[in-house]
Order: C-alpha cells, then structure tokens, then sequence
C-alpha cells in the first residue's frame, strides 16, 4: 500500500487469514469499469475489490458477469473512480463491496441505489485490531490517527480469515439466491464448495502453525490482525497503518527488543508497496526478509494465481519464519 492518510483504513494490527478455493478462470472480469453485462443474460455483478470479485466469481459461477471497480495492481485504499464507473454503478443488478476498506467505493455505492446491494462486513462480526491493549501487542499509541471513517477502530480486514471469509461467503450466497432465485439451487451448490475449500483452508493454517519455535511475525503492513488472532500468533507492525512510513527510532529500538525476546527472525512487505522499509529494518537488525500477502489484489507479482494459491504461500511463508516443527 502507499503513502497516504485516508488510504488505509486498516487499524494498526489489521487482519489476516485468507483464505480460498481454487478459482477456476478468472472471467475476464478485471475492468475496472463497472458493469456492461446483462444482455446475454447473466446477472450483472460489480466488485469493489479482489476479495469481493473472488466470492462472487466463486459462488455466481456461470449466472454472473463480474466486473471489478479496482485494477489489477492498483493499492484498494487509494482508488478514485472516474465519473463513469461512478455513473455505470447505478446499472448493475448486484454490487458487492466491503464498507470501511475504500472511502471512494462507499460514498459511490450509497449514490447508485442498487436494490441487491451487499456490505460484506455485515455477513460476520468486525473486530478492533488496534492501539487497544491485548490485541496491538505493544504498537505505539496514536498509530490509528487519521482514519474517520474507523467506526471505533474496527478492522475491515475479514477476507484474511478463512472462518471470516467462509461466514461472509455464506452470506453472499444466500444474497444471490433472492437476487437471482432461478438459479439459486446453484448458488447454494456453489457457495457449499467455497466453504468447504475455506473449512480445508483453516484446516491447513491451524495444522501448520500449531507447534512454531515462535509465535511473533514484524510485517510493514499490520493487516493480519484476524489471522494472528485466529491462529495464536503475535503481529508486530513496523509503523502501523502505513507500509511505507518511515519507523520511529523508537519504534525501531522496539521491534529490536521484540526481536530479540521472540525469536522473530522475518520482517514481511507485501507485494504492493515499497519493500525499502523492510529491507532496511531487515539490514539492521540482522533479520530475513519475505513476502506475506494481504491479498488485495492479485498481479504478475503474487505467490500464486487466485486467492487459495496465494493463502497457501503466505502459509508457508510464515511457517519458515516461525519456526515450524
């Protein structure tokens, strides 16, 4: 992610446990205007973001026409949407987006009017993951400044999670029967598959990370709140919300200490921002460094090519950094 206040509306220790199935083709859905289909039939579907365009690809299978409102490669907090995608919002039959990730993507889905409109963070239970004691595991306070549109630091991060995910994929299903009740016996079909591949998900992550020679990760970006939690794990982030803020010498002299009583052998960046702070703190303080996916969006550049690859990488990935037996 970059550099910027609203961008990010993540609290400090933001979230993490993804999860997924394999995505069969990724229609070619990834335009970022909003919706032409319709004609051939199919109910014409717009997502705010990968995460989104993942489930609703997964559970409309043939019956949808997905367009996405972000490009490949574009950071989701930063997006700006162009009069046009603003406009063509208002023709989709169902828009799916996640409230609280991108302040340009809620203020225009309020205007479209869309009768099957669906906030994904209302199919399960948001949680803080910030400056609060018990969960930020010693980030400074006052990292969260900046972001009005918290709502008392909850963190929208929930795709990260595949018990999370797996909750909001139910509800998703259940949406596009009633949008869509011709091919609900499908849907119901569909959605099944997608949480039995997320249940195998959470399966792999609870097995693997279950015996570590340590439970802490440093990552520039504190969007795995939810996994850690879901995991027994301890997230340390460098510099809170924003990846690419330059650390405070006290927070560095911080995440040495953490380090060192740890155990902590890996500062993680992610793949759509500057690996520069990383790399630098890494150097420091005689650390790896390696790639945990918030899974934002899905480049040339991911561990993988949908969701569940990429889960499954960033598994491994921590794996080798904590230690596991």
């Amino acid at each position: 992610m970059t550099v910027m206040n609203v961008r990010r509306l993540i609290p400090t220790a933001a979230v993490a446990g993804a999860v997924a199935l394999g995505l069969t083709a990724l229609s070619a859905c990834s335009s970022s205007d909003a919706a032409e289909g319709g004609s051939d039939g199919r109910l014409n579907v717009v997502a705010s973001f990968y995460p989104m365009q993942f489930l609703a690809e997964e559970i409309g299978g043939s019956h949808v026409s997905v367009t996405t409102l972000t490009k490949p490669g574009t950071e989701p907090h930063d997006l700006e949407l162009s009069p046009r995608q603003t406009g063509s919002l208002s023709e989709a039959d169902y828009i799916l987006f996640l409230k609280g990730v991108q302040p340009a993507v809620d203020d225009a889905v309020a205007q479209a009017g869309v009768e099957d409109t669906v906030d994904a963070a209302e199919l399960t239970t948001l949680e803080k993951h910030g400056s609060e004691v018990g969960h930020d595991h010693g980030h400074e306070e006052g990292e969260d400044h900046g972001h009005e549109d918290e709502e008392a630091g909850l963190d929208p991060h929930i795709w990260l999670d595949p018990v999370k995910y797996a909750e909001v994929a139910e509800g998703v299903g259940k949406s596009l029967e009633k949008a869509d009740p011709d091919h609900a016996a499908d849907y119901r079909k569909n959605t099944d598959a997608l949480v039995t591949e997320l249940n195998a998900l959470n399966t792999a992550y609870e097995t693997g990370l279950k015996s570590t020679a340590t439970k802490t990760f440093i990552t520039t970006h504190s969007a795995f709140g939810y996994l850690a939690e879901r995991y027994g794990l301890t997230q340390e982030g460098i510099a809170g919300i924003d990846p690419e803020a330059e650390p405070s010498p006290a927070r560095i002299d911080e995440i040495h200490s953490v380090a060192e009583k740890s155990g902590a052998t890996t500062v993680f960046f992610e793949t759509l921002a500057s690996d520069k702070t990383a790399k630098t703190l890494a150097k420091d303080l005689g650390l790896r460094t390696g790639v945990l996916d918030p899974l934002e969006g899905i480049t040339d550049k991911s561990a993988g090519a949908d969701y569940t690859e990429v889960m499954k990488s960033n598994l491994t990935a921590l794996q080798k950094a904590l230690g596991a037996k």
